[in-house]
């Protein structure tokens, strides 16, 4: 479980299997806080299904051996679709979310209704121990790793932990309260802990989104900017160039910069070699080449042709 793609594999295979245990579970007891839980854990592996697809694109795109003809109607890659997927990703946790915190409301009005805590407590444990070991996992596995899919998928994880927790304390509440003089709040311990949970889980892929939209409408990051604009300002002054020209651009793991710079006219003629070598030193200061990394650098007297 060493690349992107086994991670991902394994996280689907085990969230299938508890989201079909949690719904069915959930129906049997008539928990909607259970139901939620699978559902929830359903949209994830959906979800991780579509992250685990653009990864092989991404994957293919990048490796000769593999290039097919979908790939070769993508010439400038598949980076793009990463923020698309993480995007629609978080959206659909959100509106998850908010469409069971609407029903938890409505069941808290109608007088709630009951459930059999000690099964819903069984639920819990396994739920949670099987969450808290796919965070471990992702989270280690993802240090070597270092993917976004794989970021948001222990996210989710972690919410989901933190959701059977919050089902768990809940439930053991339920049953303690049982016969006493709380016991009046029975009823509505699920939808009122479900109405919880939602309003802790809408807030989560939030900062995915700001990122992923971030991505998609190619908005300049301040210090990725700040980088490239530091090495062109020297190469111009160690050259004798005019100026130039950056455009720079994250789109998921891709990294996008454009480089032109204005040569002044009549300058002595180099031999392309020479203009090469001088590409070639821009690239290393940059850093992080690699599969990832789309350069491009370009010489010109024009300016409206960097423009």
């Amino acid at each position: 479980m060493r690349t992107e793609q086994s991670v991902l594999r394994l996280s689907i295979v085990v969230t299938f299997a508890l989201a079909a245990f949690g719904v069915i579970y959930g129906l049997l007891i008539s928990s909607g806080s259970i139901i939620f839980d699978g559902i929830y854990s359903l949209m994830d592996a959906s979800m991780t299904m579509v992250a685990l697809l653009v990864s092989k694109l991404i994957t293919a795109s990048l490796a000769e051996s593999t290039r097919t003809k979908l790939v070769q109607h993508f010439t400038m890659g598949f980076w793009h679709l990463e923020p698309m997927v993480l995007a629609l990703s978080g959206v659909l946790l959100i509106g998850t979310a908010l469409t069971a915190l609407i029903g938890a409301l409505s069941s808290l009005m109608n007088e709630g209704h009951p459930v059999e805590f000690g099964k819903a407590m069984v639920f819990a444990v396994v739920q949670l121990a099987a969450a808290v070991t796919m965070v471990v996992y992702t989270r280690r596995a993802n240090r070597k790793i270092g993917s976004n899919f794989i970021e948001l998928d222990s996210k989710a994880w972690t919410i989901s932990a933190a959701l059977t927790g919050a089902l768990l304390a809940a439930f053991i509440f339920g049953w303690a309260i049982r016969g006493t003089t709380l016991d009046w709040m029975v009823p509505y311990v699920d939808p009122a802990v479900l109405a919880v949970v939602c309003l802790f889980v809408i807030p989560m892929p939030i900062s995915t989104l700001v990122q992923s939209f971030s991505d998609i409408l190619l908005v300049t990051p301040a210090d990725m900017k700040h980088q490239i604009d530091e090495i062109a300002e020297k190469v111009v002054a160690r050259y004798g160039f005019v100026t130039y020209r950056a455009y720079v651009a994250r789109v998921g793991r891709g990294r996008q910069i454009e480089l032109y710079f204005i040569v002044p006219q009549g300058l002595p003629p180099r031999r392309l070699e020479e203009w090469d070598r001088i590409r070639d030193e821009i690239g290393r200061e940059i850093g992080d080449e690699g599969p990832d990394r789309w350069l491009t650098i370009a010489f010109t007297t024009d300016v409206d042709w960097a423009e």
